[in-house]
């Protein structure tokens, strides 16, 4: 890729050219996150490419972050997002990890062999409505289904508005299918578990060999994993293209409004229990019970609702008491160092 970039193949947006000032023109240069390794992030401004090493005093920032630096790509700020995609950190770190940031449409990509999960779609669905991003689901491997037409009735029967597309990933048609969300200056990004055949989807979007692709264990049909960070791309129709490493353990966190907007079915029937504080289990008057027993919603649809609730809210306290005690910490940090100050100035 040419050093030289215009903002507009960047994705530069008229909401953000709002966040500036003439001086903030004249001083700084507009610079685009690419890639976010684990020292540092790889930005991409109107002239050049530089590096900008990880350090304590920037903020947490993700690949399609905007922000300011000067002359010598030093941070002076980040620009307001208009959506973020964020999880737990997997495993038991308490820690909240950012995945992309400035999207206009999600690609939530599964597969129709062994690794199709509604629960797992219901999962994404939910942080790309938080994020207030549209999502289109699409579901690859069409070759090597024979029931791919059930299973994307499947799919359509979470929301019968959601936007739904089943296609080979190896077949350069694939492109026109997805073309109307790959416009100029538009963000999209892929999210999916391992195997699921994002890579070669992107590959056959880009027109060339982009990401590593992996095989397929037979027993299992689960692929191997591929892609190993986040990074930002430039598609031939002037879209940008964002990937993200496949994600098996996609822990929800400040999602509530996200999960409620997904599963509004199951919300809108919650309002009709006979008491507001109903559980949904044993309770006299229970329309969630009612709707389970004539078929008008599904049990595991039912389940997978009060499980990414739950989760999200546990997930939620648990990174608000983190951020609590962190703050605590830098006020301790910085009243050791005013007394320090003190100190050493009365020597």
């Amino acid at each position: 890729m040419n050093s030289i970039i215009t903002l507009s193949q960047l994705g530069w947006q008229p909401v953000f050219q709002q966040q500036l000032t003439l001086e903030d023109y004249e001083q700084a240069s507009i610079a685009r996150i690419l890639a976010h390794h684990r020292n540092g992030y790889v930005l991409q401004t109107e002239h050049c490419q530089a590096t900008l090493e990880i350090h304590h005093s920037l903020p947490a920032m993700t690949v399609g972050d905007w922000l300011l630096v000067d002359s010598d790509n030093r941070f002076i700020r980040l620009l307001e997002r208009v959506s973020l995609f964020s999880r737990k950190a997997a495993g038991a770190k308490a820690a909240e990890q950012y995945i992309a940031a400035n999207v206009d449409s999600l690609f939530i990509v599964c597969s129709l062999n062994h690794d199709f999960n509604l629960s797992r779609i219901e999962r994404y669905l939910a942080i790309a409505r938080e994020a207030n991003v549209e999502p289109v689901i699409v579901l690859t491997k069409a070759d090597l289904s024979d029931d791919r037409d059930d299973k994307r009735q499947q799919v359509q029967d979470l929301d019968p508005m959601l936007i739904v597309e089943v296609i080979n990933a190896l077949d350069p048609t694939a492109y026109a299918t997805l073309e109307s969300w790959c416009r100029k200056g538009k963000t999209i990004a892929f999210m999916g578990s391992s195997g699921v055949g994002k890579s070669t989807l992107i590959n056959t979007l880009m027109g060339g060999s982009v990401q590593q692709t992996g095989s397929i264990r037979e027993d299992d049909s689960k692929g191997r994993h591929t892609t190993t960070s986040r990074s930002l791309h430039f598609m031939p129709s002037g879209a940008v293209l964002i990937d993200t490493p496949g994600m098996r353990e996609l822990q929800l966190t400040d999602c509530e409004n996200g999960v409620v907007e997904t599963f509004a079915d199951i919300e809108a029937i919650s309002k009709q229990c006979r008491f507001s504080d109903c559980q949904h289990q044993s309770e006299p008057g229970c329309a969630i019970q009612r709707a389970l027993k004539t078929g008008e919603v599904d049990q595991r649809r039912v389940q997978n609702y009060y499980k990414l609730l739950a989760e999200q809210a546990r997930n939620s306290a648990t990174l608000s008491e983190l951020r609590d005690k962190d703050k605590q910490l830098g006020k301790m940090y910085r009243s050791v160092q005013s007394h320090s100050r003190q100190r050493k100035k009365g020597y």
